[in-house]
């Protein structure tokens, strides 16, 4: 059995038009809502044996943050470029690419893409994925090669407007 949790980056700044899209940092309630998803993973017990984060600036913030709520090591949290702009596909990519030995994966990244892939991965899934949502989908297989269209069950779905 794996685990899957899809959690898209916090809420991003707009305010300086000049910064590309990579470089975009999270915005005031960004950084309100990463920690309160932080701690909500951690009061659920919730921890990933890897977390991979696209390397864009409100993703990789994301994943930071998270990982410090959950008390997971940041030098082990793995940046990826394939999650930035990514396709479906190249998402299945990155978890194809995954260690058998990693039971429990978190991909910290993107929409459309991370909507796309929550449908493609169960009958139950997320009609979209707000910022800072976290979808989680419980996998019935031993090979993250196996992963394929709805192989997997909604076992969690939580995002942060529904603790305002």
């Amino acid at each position: 059995m794996k685990t899957l949790y899809l959690l898209r980056h916090a809420k991003s700044s707009w305010d300086n038009p000049e910064l590309d899209d990579f470089e975009r940092p999270l915005n005031k309630r960004g950084h309100h809502d990463a920690p309160l998803i932080g701690n909500l993973l951690e009061k659920l017990n919730i921890s990933p044996d890897l977390i991979i984060s696209s390397p864009a600036i409100r993703a990789s913030m994301t994943a930071r943050i998270i990982a410090d709520a959950i008390k997971y090591p940041l030098d082990r949290i793995r940046y990826d470029e394939n999650i930035y702009e990514a396709g479906e596909m190249d998402l299945l990519e990155v978890i194809y690419a995954v260690d058998d030995t990693v039971d429990k994966l978190m991909l910290v990244g993107h929409n459309p893409s991370f909507t796309y892939l929550s449908h493609y991965l169960a009958k139950h899934h997320a009609q979209n994925i707000p910022t800072c949502g976290l979808f989680a989908v419980e996998l019935n297989i031993t090979s993250w090669t196996k992963v394929k269209k709805n192989c997997g069950k909604l076992s969690l779905y939580e995002y942060p407007k529904k603790y305002k």
